[in-house]
């Protein structure tokens, strides 16, 4: 059975397992997370994302989800929520920035996925001031939403479409180390931060890799 053609689209309780599947590999990465972090930063970012997602799994177990609207959102808000601080609202936004004012939808195909987080990408860069070379996540997002859009313009699959982002996200990270950072502790190193790569660009690499994993697991398995 061909995995590529396998899934079009997900159902509103297909994205809600994908996700909790994606917030479990964040988790088990904290060490890989705290590690970058502590390079360059303060050694907290693993642990932020780990409370993050930990309370987005709680939420979106509890809650029932009747769109793909409210499944971004729950995910959103538990990190803004639980987290605090900057990297809380900017994560929590690269989930509910993209559904704003977002009608109701029930199936999530490439298209959707495309737009859904390039809007949250352009929201974060609002809120944050960050933009591609600042060290920032914004690193791996904008090569990841590119990805996204290159793909859904040429009509591929969606399993397709996540591996072309987590390699363009996988780039952004390599990338990354060559930036002077902008923002954060890391502002502070200057040049010093050179040869480190950014831990919420790294983050953003997670989050697509679990994507396709996910995808490409319950596909194989229909």
């Amino acid at each position: 059975m061909n995995v590529e053609a396998q899934t079009a689209s997900l159902s509103v309780a297909q994205v809600k397992e994908m996700f909790l599947y994606v917030g479990k590999k964040v988790i088990e990465n904290k060490p890989l997370l705290t590690e970058v972090d502590s390079a360059i930063g303060d050694g907290d970012h693993g642990i932020g994302m780990s409370v993050g997602f930990s309370k987005a799994e709680e939420d979106l177990s509890q809650k029932e989800c009747k769109s793909i609207n409210d499944v971004f959102k729950t995910i959103g808000m538990s990190m803004i929520n639980s987290m605090g601080g900057a990297s809380g609202v900017i994560f929590g936004t690269l989930f509910t920035g993209g559904v704003k004012k977002l009608d109701a939808k029930e199936t999530l195909d490439l298209q959707l996925m495309a737009g859904i987080f390039e809007k949250s990408l352009e929201t974060i860069k609002t809120r944050g001031k960050a933009s591609l070379g600042d060290k920032t996540m914004i690193d791996a997002l904008e090569p990841a939403v590119e990805g996204l859009k290159e793909s859904a313009d040429q009509s591929v699959s969606l399993l397709e479409g996540l591996k072309n982002a987590e390699e363009n996200a996988a780039e952004g990270v390599e990338s990354s180390k060559e930036y002077v950072a902008k923002f954060g502790r890391a502002k502070s190193l200057g040049e010093r931060a050179i040869g480190h790569q950014d831990a919420g660009a790294t983050t953003i690499w997670i989050i697509f890799k679990s994507m396709r994993e996910w995808l490409e697991g319950s596909a194989a398995n229909e």
